[in-house]
């Protein structure tokens, strides 16, 4: 069955750096575009990262850009989110994300990590 797996979430003092992980297993990688997007309590969910089903482009969100940095290894079918300079105002549930390079309507969620950047 789909999975997508995040881990590498936890608490960072500000300043600090984390590495998000999503391993994906059920569908065929490469043919999915991926995404991180994130939820802070009492917020809707917001796009944080994408990049195309190749690796060969990518977007950010204004308020990650310069700090964070999305990429991925399709022979390891893993998505990484690399994330430098925390703030406290990026606290909130990671999710993974990968929806279909042509039938966009196809997309699968991962269960989300905490990262809780706080002194």
């Amino acid at each position: 069955q789909v999975q997508l797996v995040e881990s590498g979430g936890g608490l960072v003092q500000p300043g600090g750096s984390l590495r998000l992980s999503c391993a994906a297993s059920g569908f065929t990688f490469s043919n999915y575009a991926m995404s991180w997007y994130r939820q802070a309590p009492g917020k809707e969910r917001e796009l944080v990262a994408t990049i195309t089903s190749t690796g060969d482009s990518t977007n950010y969100a204004d308020s990650v850009k310069g700090r964070f940095t999305i990429s991925r290894d399709n022979a390891k079918n893993t998505v990484y989110l690399q994330m430098n300079s925390l703030k406290p105002e990026d606290t909130a549930v990671y999710y993974c994300n990968a929806r279909n390079s042509v039938f966009r309507a196809i997309s699968y969620w991962g269960q989300g990590t905490q990262v809780t950047v706080s002194s």
